[in-house]
């Protein structure tokens, strides 16, 4: 993160959701970022900030939606 916490880009770790999606990932960060939404297989995975402070902001996957048709 940069100093002030906004407009960069950050490590974060993802708990849950499916196997098949990588453990980390890169994030735009701001200070408003509190939700993730991760394309995946057809649908979307959703992910919640549980744990800010850390180094590695951790999100934890709450649900799963299938693409609109």
């Amino acid at each position: 993160m940069t100093d002030n916490g906004y407009d960069s880009t950050v490590v974060v770790v993802l708990e849950g959701g499916p196997a098949t999606l990588p453990q980390t990932m890169s994030v735009r960060w701001t200070s408003e970022l509190s939700k993730i939404k991760i394309p995946h297989r057809g649908g979307h995975e959703h992910f919640e900030l549980i744990e800010p402070a850390l180094e590695r902001p951790v999100f934890r996957w709450t649900t799963r939606t299938k693409v609109a048709e």
